[in-house]
């Protein structure tokens, strides 16, 4: 790794689960791996500790607030900051803190970086003001080329400073080899899934109408009757598909599946499982993976994690999985919001025998390794930011 021995300065509302926060993470760690100081402001959440754990510095700042007036006054919390600790360069990741850290880059003088992590709509005048914050900024990473579009559609004049870097997972971590047999079944337990349940289908993401989970529940239902067996033949596996993530405090959402679950008669199929920390071991447990998004994922870290750990992926044609995924090679593209084109491919893939699925996820890992490590990822952002400092010299 080359040295970089800058401070860097990352700005994310909260340090929880998403791939803003995992990003954040990382490139904390490579920063500091590569001589350099990590410093983060954030509201809070599950990760800061492990930010701290790796070399960097979690401040605490009310930076997810949308509050105008708090707005201005984080601003002069991260002017003070970066003159305080000689912060040479910012990096935002979200838009009510974007406008924050641009004040304060402004006031400082140092360079700002912004990175979008969704792609952002708005139709009224104030709500395209306040999504401009991030196009503000000197550099703007896309983490796809369906995000780099979006941003185009919004302003086309920013294209010059967008630098389209995909989405990263950390290959060492997401590795069927370094799984044991002894963690899957832990993990299976603490699901309540029976030791040997058929065949395993995992979704995971959090419980948001977004997310597919519906769509994922009239899948199986379509595929299965109520017994657990095949509509085709009467006979055959069983099926269980584990949700993992949590509800985020939306339970209306989490009732309504469950509802939909007992009308479709599928409820000894389907598991819930929370929030999971350790996700190796939950694609491990799979025999495949699904991303049925209703809506456009901007990257879709899912199916690349699944890719690394080797397993098959059956996701929403749209947004990043048209360029994560390979149809027919490392996993299969349906049509969006479409239960009957999801449990076709169910039944496609529960027909493979086991070494075509293998097949699949091999070249899914081989994929995932090639185009979208983390150390890629962290990389290219290093070298966005070397490119600001050489221009500011």
């Amino acid at each position: 790794m080359i040295r970089f021995n800058k401070t860097v300065l990352q700005i994310v509302p909260r340090l929880d689960a998403g791939g803003a926060e995992r990003t954040t993470l990382e490139v904390a760690d490579a920063v500091t791996r590569s001589g350099g100081r990590a410093i983060v402001v954030t509201a809070g959440g599950r990760l800061t500790e492990a930010i701290t754990n790796l070399g960097g510095e979690v401040i605490i700042a009310p930076v997810a607030s949308k509050n105008p007036i708090q707005i201005l006054q984080n601003a002069r919390i991260l002017t003070d900051l970066i003159n305080r600790e000689r912060v040479e360069i910012a990096h935002v990741r979200s838009r009510a803190p974007a406008w924050s850290a641009l004040l304060a880059a402004r006031k400082t003088g140092i360079p700002l970086v912004a990175t979008y992590h969704g792609a952002y709509t708005a139709k009224s005048s104030i709500k395209q003001l306040y999504n401009s914050s991030m196009l503000r900024a000197d550099r703007i990473i896309a983490n796809s080329r369906f995000t780099a579009d979006n941003i185009a559609a919004l302003d086309n004049t920013v294209l010059e400073r967008v630098r389209v870097i995909p989405r990263g997972v950390d290959i060492g971590l997401f590795d069927p080899k370094k799984v044991s047999s002894e963690r899957v079944n832990q993990l299976a337990a603490e699901w309540g899934v029976p030791e040997k349940p058929g065949f395993r289908v995992l979704l995971p993401a959090r419980l948001t109408p977004w997310k597919g989970h519906e769509t994922a529940i009239e899948a199986i239902s379509k595929v299965f009757v109520g017994n657990g067996k095949p509509e085709s033949s009467g006979q055959g596996p069983g099926l269980a598909l584990v949700f993992c993530g949590g509800a985020l405090g939306k339970v209306s959402y989490e009732d309504r599946l469950r509802t939909l679950i007992d009308e479709l008669g599928v409820g000894d199929m389907v598991y819930w499982g929370g929030d999971c920390a350790d996700m190796p071991a939950a694609y491990a447990w799979s025999d495949i993976v699904l991303t049925p998004s209703v809506k456009p994922e901007a990257f879709g870290r899912v199916a690349i994690e699944a890719g690394a750990m080797g397993k098959p992926v059956i996701s929403a044609k749209h947004g990043g999985a048209q360029e994560t995924i390979i149809h027919g090679e490392t996993g299969v593209l349906v049509r969006p919001a479409d239960s009957d084109a999801l449990a076709e491919s169910i039944s496609a893939l529960m027909a493979m025998s086991i070494d075509e699925r293998t097949s699949m996820g091999e070249k899914g890992r081989a994929r995932a390794t090639s185009l979208f490590s983390s150390d890629a990822m962290c990389d290219a952002t290093i070298g966005v930011y070397r490119e600001l400092l050489a221009e500011r010299a």
